[in-house]
């Protein structure tokens, strides 16, 4: 069962909840949103979430506002990072609420993922391909968010999240439940052997077979030098690695790069486009 649930409110912009999760531990608000709902023209239109990408401020602003109300976590609660591909986590906490929601300049700085264990806070991530990693640990009511293009994927940046938890809230990996957002899929996110050649260290390094995630194969060479590379599952056999569960692992099934109708796809829209959001946080 896709864990991404598609939901639509009159008014509110259509967004993608992961639902289990809240309907299991009340007052936890987690989802994806989409690229419809909100106030942005031209490449942008319309729910544009990402202040970097030449759109007006006012109108992202306007969007994530609009995104809050549809979370159900207010928006003086959002928290953004200023993401940069690499490992750092950054601990959110009562002082930094909010931060980086109206500007990039008070986002927390490079920065590619966010813990916290306090109510009342929302922890956020923008994506236009990159792989979003949700993390949750009910017995802690501690979360995580990390975003993972394939960069922060050979840096292990889920594993990072992992090592976080624990060392910040006393998490034990095999607690922790976990899932993969939206995100290009291996039918459509093409590499050549710069990215390659990493992501087989990787696997080296870490023992991670070709054929570890059974039907589906971790990447696919399909001409010379040219490859098919499932970052999804890529990130599901480092979350393992790190000690959470497989069965406490949840998978999307969507993928941005073949469902440019309702997400983003920098890939498949040339690299002008806009950003969705992630976001997960407790309610007060």
């Amino acid at each position: 069962m896709e864990p991404f649930v598609k939901t639509e409110q009159a008014g509110l912009p259509t967004v993608f909840l992961l639902q289990n999760w809240m309907t299991r531990f009340e007052g936890l608000k987690t989802g994806f949103s989409s690229r419809h709902g909100g106030v942005s023209a031209g490449n942008f239109e319309s729910l544009n979430c990402g202040l970097h990408v030449h759109d007006l401020p006012e109108r992202v602003v306007e969007n994530r506002s609009r995104l809050a109300r549809a979370s159900g976590l207010p928006f003086d609660a959002w928290t953004f990072m200023e993401q940069v591909h690499d490992r750092r986590v950054a601990v959110v906490t009562a002082k930094e609420r909010g931060s980086g929601r109206d500007s990039r300049e008070s986002a927390l700085q490079a920065t590619d993922a966010l813990i916290t264990n306090e109510p009342g806070i929302c922890l956020c991530a923008q994506f236009a391909d990159c792989v979003p990693l949700f993390f949750l640990d009910p017995r802690k009511r501690a979360v995580g968010l990390a975003h993972a293009g394939w960069k922060g994927t050979v840096l292990q940046i889920a594993r990072a999240t992992v090592k976080a938890m624990q060392e910040e809230y006393g998490s034990h990996p095999e607690d922790l439940l976990a899932a993969i957002g939206p995100s290009i899929g291996l039918c459509c996110y093409e590499i050549d052997d710069k990215v390659m050649n990493p992501v087989k260290e990787l696997m080296r390094a870490e023992g991670i077979r070709p054929d570890a995630c059974g039907g589906q194969p971790l990447y696919i060479e399909h001409d010379e030098g040219k490859y098919r590379l499932n970052l999804q599952q890529l990130n599901r056999q480092i979350m393992i690695k790190a000690g959470i569960l497989p069965t406490n692992i949840e998978l999307t099934k969507w993928c941005t790069g073949c469902h440019t109708d309702w997400f983003y796809s920098h890939r498949k829209e040339g690299g002008r486009t806009g950003r969705m959001a992630a976001w997960i946080g407790w309610a007060d």
